[in-house]
């Protein structure tokens, strides 16, 4: 029998001996979830509902002390006792390959290396959940492990609805996480509804699977680091440049990483000491400290040598900005030319972010007894960052939102981060990232394409790398518009590097940014060799939500949508569906991802390749739709780059046919226009 049999059962004759949480672990801060005694009781009803009656006396007491003690019943008794972590393909006790494939997608997302919380089983972002529980888990690997080719999984906000009659030609699995009525969405009735167990934030690759540790941002981290000093320093090369930004916890520990790669100095401030460690030990994170004085000496040294280092500091972000002031003051020095945050700002009540006043302990402890007080707290230590920022960025700094929900937590709270004149209510005093810096990479249809390779060999993954370079350079070749061979030419170096970076954490996984005509052609060569016995088993294909047509959200992957439809959802809806009909293994749409709950709506896919013609013939249709969606909804919103892209597209293939837009040569004809009915009036 498989050694990962004890994920496929479902123990409740007997249950499996009790068990409490790991505290040598890091955990999820307590859950505000706010509910009343009734509501309690309805919790409890709806946690019981997964096992027989018979051993509902048993487990209702220590699920209600786990609502109690840690605002959310987890039932850590389920937890596996074995290691959860991307075994080889070939391992999981499966009827489809599909089926293996989710499975381990599903177990490297817990794997303790790679989550945040594995034991409340969050990926990363504070709250970016795969289950809301661990019988949740334990249903889905069993359901998983029965799938097959004519089955598809229901997955409603962690719990696995059903395994229902389908086709082959359908998706194995198709996931909702938080989806609700609009006028519903908000922070406060997510609080309950998660306390409820009735729906939960999937975060973007965590509820959906394909999560690939903090890889999984570190290209774009890089691009938007070397971007940002290419535009607003004006320098090719980052040699003796500061960056300062905070959280190494899950997808921001990309950011120590993104910083030796670009050869600046990279300073990264981390409350948990846990995050802090874990990256350190994985090589991401080069030295630690939690000294400011010793910081201080530190980033002038390292700045003098023009060092290419990450400096992890334990202790709060605001104190750090706070300090810099101080020191630019004393000595007109301004340490830091960089700046950005990576804090989980789209939870920030919730240990989204840590106010400066207290200790990370402390913290947590009024968070778990006087949630309003860590909030005021929260907003009072927004303000204070804020004005330190503005101290520095009118000496030189230039700053930049990434896209965690900073700046606008920070305007909510009062800060000083609105840019004057705005009439939109999307702009700040400071860009996003995405806005002002990786806006234009999105809009040629490049993002966040991924691929796992099912076997776990290292071996695979290499060649995998080399395919990706031989398609790079093929497309190379052949001459490409100048917009878009800088492109390719940067993302050649990237994975020429790749592997030199030492960027695998967890599964045997790649990020590499690529554009529609790059990821079809990557994915069909490399089914190519696994047919051909050159990659020893099959590969599972991926992006980030964060991506050309993945996500509509407006102050983050659409906040350069300026038509007046940065807030409609068509586009993330339609990538879901379309990816479905498509040939996509599975599919996800979550509400929230990146900047909150109730502020975005994002979606994504895994494909299987396994050699045959089938999936060749799905990722070509998948793979091109997947990005031809989202550069055409830009190019009608008015993007330039955008139009040009998807013209490009319908001359590469006739039987795309795209709506362009007309634009309006001159604004004179709008404002004579209105100018004639107001004086005039209409017949």
């Amino acid at each position: 029998m498989s050694t990962l049999a004890e994920v496929i059962t479902f123990p409740v004759s007997p249950l499996p001996t009790f068990r409490k949480r790991d505290e040598s672990m890091p955990h999820a801060p307590f859950r505000t979830h706010g509910l009343s005694q009734e509501e309690k009781k309805l919790a409890l009803r709806n946690a019981l509902r997964y096992f027989p009656p018979n051993v509902h006396e048993e487990l209702s007491q220590e699920f209600a002390e786990e609502l109690n003690q840690f605002g959310h019943i987890y039932m850590y008794r389920f937890m596996p006792t074995m290691e959860l972590r991307a075994y080889p393909i070939d391992q999981y006790p499966a009827k489809s390959k599909q089926g293996a494939a989710i499975m381990l997608m599903i177990m490297n997302n817990l794997d303790s290396k790679v989550a945040q919380f594995p034991q409340e089983l969050v990926t990363y972002g504070g709250n970016g959940q795969v289950f809301s529980n661990w019988a949740q888990f334990r249903l889905t690997m069993k359901y998983l492990s029965e799938l097959d080719e004519d089955q598809t999984l229901v997955m409603y906000s962690g719990h696995p609805c059903g395994l229902f009659p389908s086709s082959p030609i359908a998706p194995r699995l198709v996931i909702t996480n938080g989806m609700m009525i609009p006028k519903y969405s908000t922070s406060e009735n997510y609080d309950r509804l998660f306390g409820l167990g009735v729906t939960m934030y999937g975060q973007m690759t965590a509820g959906s699977y394909c999560y690939i540790g903090p890889q999984g941002i570190v290209h774009g981290t890089t691009l938007t680091v070397l971007n940002a000093g290419r535009r607003y320093l004006k320098l090719d090369s980052l040699k003796g440049i500061a960056f300062l930004t905070s959280g190494l916890g899950g997808m921001s520990g990309a950011q120590a990483k993104a910083a030796t790669i670009c050869g600046c100095v990279g300073i990264v401030a981390e409350v948990s000491y846990d995050a802090l460690k874990k990256r350190f030990d994985q090589g991401w994170l080069l030295e630690i400290t939690d000294d400011l004085d010793k910081l201080m000496e530190r980033i002038r040294e390292a700045k003098a040598k023009q060092e290419s280092t990450s400096i992890g500091f334990h202790g709060n972000i605001v104190a750090i900005w706070e300090r810099l002031v101080e020191e630019y003051n004393n000595t007109g020095e301004l340490l830091v030319e960089l700046g950005s945050d990576q804090t989980s700002c789209h939870c920030p009540f919730s240990g989204g972010y840590y106010p400066v006043q207290l200790t990370y302990k402390e913290a947590n402890e009024l968070l778990a007894e006087n949630p309003e007080k860590f909030r005021e707290l929260v907003k009072d230590s927004l303000r204070r960052q804020v004005l330190a920022i503005n101290a520095l960025a009118d000496k030189g700094l230039f700053f930049w939102d990434y896209g965690n929900a900073f700046l606008l937590e920070a305007r909510r709270a009062g800060a000083d981060v609105t840019k004057l004149g705005d009439l939109t209510g999307l702009l700040f005093r400071y860009p996003s990232y995405v806005q002002d810096i990786m806006g234009d990479i999105f809009s040629l249809g490049f993002g966040p394409f991924r691929w796992i390779c099912a076997s776990g060999k290292a071996e695979d993954l290499e060649k995998t790398d080399k395919i990706a370079v031989s398609v790079l350079e093929n497309i190379l070749s052949e001459g490409l518009d100048p917009s878009v061979k800088q492109q390719y030419e940067d993302n050649l170096h990237w994975i020429r590097e790749a592997g030199k970076n030492n960027l695998v954490v967890g599964s045997q996984a790649r990020i590499l940014y690529a554009d529609q005509r790059a990821r079809a052609a990557i994915a069909i060569a490399f089914n190519k060799a696994i047919k051909n016995k050159e990659i020893s088993d099959c590969v599972i294909v991926s992006r980030d939500h964060h991506d050309v047509s993945g996500t509509d959200s407006p102050f983050r992957e659409t906040s350069n949508v300026y038509d007046g439809s940065a807030f409609t959802a068509d586009m993330a809806v339609q990538n879901f569906v379309g990816d479905a009909i498509r040939g996509a293994t599975w599919v996800a749409l979550h509400n929230g991802g990146g900047v909150g709950w109730g502020e975005v709506m994002n979606g994504g896919f895994g494909l299987v390749l396994d050699g045959t013609a089938e999936a060749e013939k799905k990722a070509d249709s998948m793979l091109n739709w997947d990005v031809a969606n989202g550069v055409a909804r830009r190019s009608w919103s008015g993007n330039n780059y955008a139009k040009a892209t998807i013209q490009r597209e319908m001359e590469r293939n006739p039987r795309l046919k795209v709506t362009v837009p007309s634009n309006v040569e001159s604004e004179d004809i709008l404002d004579k226009a209105f100018s004639d009915v107001h004086v005039n009036g209409l017949n």
